[in-house]
């Protein structure tokens, strides 16, 4: 059974930095999207960022384009995100995604292309 699990989640003052972990178990795979969304209450789920495994491209919600960086080690099958300079507004519940069919095109991010899913880190950001 294939699993996503999101580590590295919790609270920091604006300015900071965190980095999210999203570790692949159960799967061997070479080519997958990766992909991050966040959500907070009463709102849909936001896609923040998303990585190609071969090959590595990569792709930002402009919201958070220069501040967060994807990447992914495929000797850990992990995906990582890198969050600077962070902001209240980036306080969300944080969702590691995969599509390891080949579903997902570069610009068009959507929820039902992603097959699996984490079960989400909180990060919460203070002023």
């Amino acid at each position: 059974q294939v699993q996503l699990v999101e580590s590295g989640g919790g609270s920091v003052q604006a300015g900071g930095s965190l980095r999210l972990a999203c570790t692949v178990s159960g799967k061997t795979y070479r080519r997958a999207c990766m992909a991050w969304w966040r959500q907070t209450p009463g709102n849909e789920r936001d896609w923040v960022a998303a990585i190609w495994t071969e090959g590595e491209s990569t792709y930002y919600a402009e919201s958070v384009k220069g501040r967060f960086t994807i990447s992914h080690d495929s000797a850990k099958n992990t995906v990582y995100l890198q969050m600077t300079s962070l902001k209240p507004e980036d306080t969300a519940m944080y969702f590691c995604a995969a599509d390891f069919n080949g579903q997902v095109v570069a610009g068009s991010w959507y929820e039902i292309h992603f097959e699996t899913w984490g079960k989400g880190t909180q990060v919460t950001v203070s002023s």
